[in-house]
Order: structure tokens, then sequence, then C-alpha cells
């Protein structure tokens, strides 16, 4: 099969060919890499990959397709959200021909469908190791010629532009959750509704005084969260009750602003299934699940918070808890969905401390 040319250009001037297997269309954004040998599907459909150009560094991608379009709960089964977030995807070797039970289509259509160009042919390794030298970049996908002008996602409030339009309630369950979707991922809602609890899914600015809840989550997404002021006011007022609450991700990254802490852009970001976490005051580490380009400044915390987690590779913060309250947070993903699961007691700690407070 003929694959037409496609270039991938970034901020630094130079400027990779490779081989279009997507969309053959032009774009722009950040280019960031991924380390994960599988879970594709999951990562293309996660809202924190809004205006992000993807570089998996696996060298064999699509090989397994992509699966149905199954519903459960008012979710896809298979899938993080109900649409793809990249920009555009770039990979080594493509795989047209795929092979696995549930598969209904190639990645290749699946892409095409979406406009969501892709590139195949480049060297990722090499790539990769560019970004982590000079740190995440601008990029674009340029196709026929068509240059795009720069874009840098990371400007915007990309929450806004992810999370939900109206509140949405899913499960009948004891306890009731009230999360605040900031670009949430739909294993997420799974594992809360697992535990025996109704999720009332609410816009990231939601007014919270509206609602009754026993417990209060707060989602992963996407971009600066020093963006997402209306959900930092928010939870500037939460923290005065003592309703539990846990965050994730971004969720981590809001609840720090909101206690008066401080965040800040890595240089490249944790993007894979195999980033290791220490417990603080103990001796269990756990390999965990990530995707942030931010972080919390440890030394910005007050006296009433410390430091949960920490990341064993470069000792950045993985989480938080309160001095007093239920209050707590990670970095990183104890729902995988793709990676491993755990940490996933995080959840029953969560609900724990929800029925403690009923």
């Amino acid at each position: 099969m003929e694959y037409p040319k496609i270039q991938l250009k970034l901020e630094d001037g130079n400027i990779y060919e490779g081989n279009s297997f997507g969309y053959e269309g032009s774009i722009a954004g950040e280019v960031v890499f991924n380390t994960a040998m599988t879970g594709y599907p999951e990562s293309l459909t996660d809202p924190s990959y809004k205006g992000q150009i993807l570089v998996l560094t696996y060298p064999i991608v699509g090989n397994y397709g992509v699966p149905d379009e199954e519903l459960e709960d008012k979710m896809f089964r298979f899938f993080e959200s109900e649409k793809l977030h990249i920009s555009a995807l770039i990979i080594s070797d493509y795989s047209a021909e795929y092979s696995h039970w549930n598969a209904q289509k190639s990645l290749g259509e699946w892409l095409k469908q979406n406009k969501i160009p892709g590139i195949f042919g480049l060297d990722t390794r090499m790539l990769t190791k560019i970004l982590r030298e000079k740190g995440s970049m601008l990029g674009k996908v340029i196709y026929n010629n068509a240059e795009p002008e720069w874009y840098d996602p990371n400007t915007e409030n990309l929450v806004a532009q992810v999370t939900i339009d109206k509140k949405e309630v899913y499960g009948s369950g004891k306890n009731k959750i009230l999360l605040i979707d900031c670009g949430v991922k739909y294993n997420i809602i799974r594992y809360l509704l697992k535990r025996d609890t109704t999720v009332i899914r609410v816009p990231y600015d939601h007014d919270l005084d509206q609602e009754e809840f026993d417990g209060l989550f707060i989602s992963n997404g996407p971009g600066d969260p020093k963006l997402c002021k209306a959900t930092i006011d928010n939870l500037s007022k939460a923290y005065k009750n003592d309703t539990p609450i846990f965050g994730i991700c971004l969720g981590n990254q809001l609840m720090a602003l909101a206690a008066g802490a401080d965040t800040y852009k890595l240089k490249y970001g944790h993007r894979s299934h195999n980033q290791p976490v220490l417990e603080v005051g103990t001796d269990k580490a756990y390999i965990t699940s990530q995707n942030h380009g931010f972080a919390i400044d440890n030394d910005s915390l007050s006296e009433d918070w410390s430091p949960l987690f920490l990341n064993l590779n470069d000792n950045t913060n993985e989480g938080m808890k309160h001095a007093s309250k239920p209050f707590f947070s990670t970095q990183f993903h104890p729902e995988a969905s793709g990676g491993p699961t755990d940490t996933a007691h995080l959840f029953d700690d969560f609900i724990d401390m929800v029925k403690r407070k009923k």
C-alpha cells in the first residue's frame, strides 16, 4: 500500500519526514511522548491529551486494532471518553493488519474517521531523546505543504473544552460522590461505581452548593491547572467543611492551588505505565500509570498539607494529604486504564472515609 509523505516540524527548526496513515491534514500542538507498551485506545481517548501531538516510543503500534464502541453504564466500555482528544499521533512502525477478538477497525481507519493525522516511519526513540534533552516542544504536522500556525495548548483553558456540558448521574449506590469533571477518564467513574456509589458528574465550574453529596472527587484533565480558577475557588470553599475529598492527576494540582501552594510545568512530563512512586513515611513503592505535564511544588505546601507520594525517578510530588481532615490526592492514576492497578486500593480508602463521615 502507498502511504503519502507527511512532516513533523519542531519549534527548534528541525523537520522530520514520515508516512501518513491517518487523516490527511495539517495540525499544530505540543509534542509529548509516552513510553507505555500497550493501551493506545485508552490513551487516544484520554481528555488529558487535549491539544497534544503524541509520540509513542513502543515501536509496533496498531497490531490489535481498535475495539468496539460498546456501551456500559452510559460509557464506552473500552475507551476513556466519547472521542479522541490527541491532535496527532506519531509512531515508528504501523501495523495495518491487526488481530484481536474485539477489533472492529484499524488504527488508521479510526484516525481518519476522527480527522486525526498519523505519522509512521520516524525514529520515535530519537525524537524522545530530543524531547527529554530540550523538553516538550511545540510542533506542527504538515501535510501537502499546508503549514499551520504555531499553537501552544497550555495558554488556553483546555478543561473548559473537555468538561461535561451538564450534570450527569451514574449508578444508584448508597454513597453520593460529586465528581468535578475536568476531563475525567471513564475508568475513574467505573471504579467509583464498583464501590456502592451514585456518581454525580458536574462541569468543572459547577457551583458545589447546588448539590448534596457524601464525598467530593476532582478528576484528571489537560493543561495548566492555574487556568481553572473557578474550580480552585470552589475547592477553597469546600476545604472549610469536613466532607472527604479525593483528587487525581489535575485534581491533585487543583487541590494544591486551592490550598495556597504552587504548581510548575515539568520539562517533559510523566507519561507511561511504569512510573515508580514511594508512599511517604513507609518503604512501600508502587508502579503507576501517569499522564501529566505539571506538578506541585512540595516546598510551597503549608503546614496543613504534606506529600503523600514521591516519584522515585525525579523526586517530584505524586500526591498530598491534609494533616487533620479527610482530604488526599494522587498525581498518578490508581484506576490505570491502561497500566498497573497496584494502587486501586486508594478508591477503597476514599469510600471508607466517606462511610465514616456519614
